[in-house]
């Protein structure tokens, strides 16, 4: 029987993905390399460029995949489907906490930290990460908010966008900066304290 050809670019597409988040783990960004990548995967340099232009765009399909495999484990369409208990405190509390988890595990976080940095000089791939990472996830909340305005938990003149970021924000910038230690704790405060300006008045 002939190989199947679809069969094994699907294998060599997952195994160039699986060695990019290894060896950035193992190198740092700085020193991951597109040659790097074909040689853990066991492909030629040709077969990632005809695929990708660039190591970041392989890490950013890398990472995109990396969610979307712990979304299928978890049984759900994202990794962190947005609960509506009816308690929008507890809802966002839950979500939050999962945030900081993901934030703090070496298998999010050395891929997270080499894309956020990407970004800052690389528009184009700023602007794939925010469509397929982040928006996807902020759209959750807006949601959440959405239905929270609705039932009249939050006051109904607020832009749900803004008030997402007032949230979120907080725990990637400590992330980010590493200003100070991530927590739950921290997560609850944040949650807290957000709602007591969101609240209606």
């Amino acid at each position: 029987m002939a190989p199947n050809a679809t069969r094994r670019s699907e294998r060599s597409h997952r195994a160039i993905l699986d060695a990019a988040l290894e060896l950035v783990a193992e190198l740092g960004y700085p020193k991951l390399t597109i040659e790097a990548i074909a040689a853990r995967a066991g492909v030629g340099k040709q077969t990632i460029y005809r695929w990708w232009p660039s190591k970041a765009a392989v890490l950013l399909d890398a990472f995109v995949a990396l969610g979307e495999r712990a979304a299928r484990e978890a049984g759900g369409e994202a990794p962190h489907a947005f609960p509506d208990t009816g308690d929008l405190e507890a809802d966002l509390k839950f979500v939050l906490r999962a945030t900081v988890d993901e934030l703090r595990s070496p298998t999010y976080d050395v891929p997270y930290r080499a894309l956020a940095a990407e970004g800052i000089v690389n528009p184009e791939i700023a602007a794939e990460f925010v469509s397929r990472v982040m928006e996807p996830s902020l759209q959750l909340y807006v949601e959440r908010l959405r239905a929270a305005q609705r039932a009249g938990q939050v006051a109904a003149d607020l832009d749900p966008r803004i008030a997402v970021e007032l949230v979120t924000g907080p725990v990637t910038a400590r992330w980010l900066l590493r200003t100070l230690p991530l927590s739950h704790r921290y997560a609850d405060a944040v949650v807290e304290m957000a709602l007591r300006g969101l609240s209606p008045r």
